[in-house]
């Protein structure tokens, strides 16, 4: 299982806390999924405000917090958004999101490396929302970071892994940093193709939260990731341009 900041994770699914019909859904789907990591977001949460039946609920679940900063457009708002999660969820982990564009919601590479350098020196765990680039990826390790979240595509999209090439490229460059896909899952095998490829685990919200069946799906989650991280310990055979037969030719009938 996975290990982040020295903490072991029971799951490599980790779900988020929106869009779902009911709390009471949610909680069934977390408990389907076996999912490991609940993010949350501050913005429904307030020590001793209207979201303390909320965070009661995720409590019940006995799975690990990870706050998130979505929604934020500037490393001070970011930074600011942290710590304030640190004292209403009593954890030095954080999800870090900076935003560069409002629409695409693509990361703010600069923003990023500048908020996640000033977090990990004020103690934090930064999980860093990213693109593949490997370039950001080496800043963000050298601003303290100590995990990595690449998207598999824009938030909210379900396209699933919109550039493969990249993410083997990112995966087999950092081959000793736990990554998790976030963002962009929209289909089981789209978890199950991120496992095979070697990544540590995957962070959904939308695809179960706003299936017709949350919870049936969040079960379909947890046995696609259960499958690829199978997959992956076995090591697939390499992909190839040309045929091969499988059956030996030796020993063919001569019809002559």
């Amino acid at each position: 299982m996975p290990v982040f900041y020295d903490t072991e994770i029971a799951s490599r699914l980790m779900l988020g806390t929106a869009q779902y019909p009911s709390p009471r859904i949610m909680a069934d789907a977390f408990r389907q999924s076996g999912a490991g990591v609940a993010t949350v977001s501050l913005r429904r949460e307030g020590a001793g405000g209207a979201g303390d039946g909320f965070w009661q609920m995720i409590r019940d679940l006995g799975v690990a917090v990870l706050p998130n900063t979505a929604g934020c457009h500037s490393v001070r708002e970011a930074v600011t958004t942290a710590h304030m999660a640190r004292e209403v969820f009593a954890t030095d982990w954080i999800k870090l999101e900076v935003i560069g564009h409002p629409d695409r919601l693509n990361p703010d590479p600069f923003g990023l490396v500048e908020a996640a350098r000033i977090l990990t020196g004020d103690g934090f765990k930064v999980f860093p929302y990213m693109t593949e680039d490997c370039v950001l990826a080496e800043r963000l390790l050298d601003a303290g970071c100590r995990v990595l979240m690449p998207w598999g595509a824009p938030i909210g999209t379900g396209l699933g892994l919109n550039n493969p090439y990249g993410l083997r490229i990112l995966r087999a460059q950092f081959p000793e940093i736990p990554m998790v896909i976030d963002a962009g899952i929209g289909l089981p095998s789209h978890a199950a193709a991120a496992l095979e490829m070697g990544f540590d685990a995957v962070l959904l919200n939308t695809a179960v939260a706003k299936a017709g069946d949350p919870v049936a799906m969040a079960t379909a989650f947890a046995r696609a990731i259960e499958a690829g991280a199978l997959a992956h310990a076995a090591d697939p055979m390499p992909a190839r341009d040309m045929a091969r037969p499988s059956t030996p030719v030796i020993g063919l009938a001569e019809l002559a």
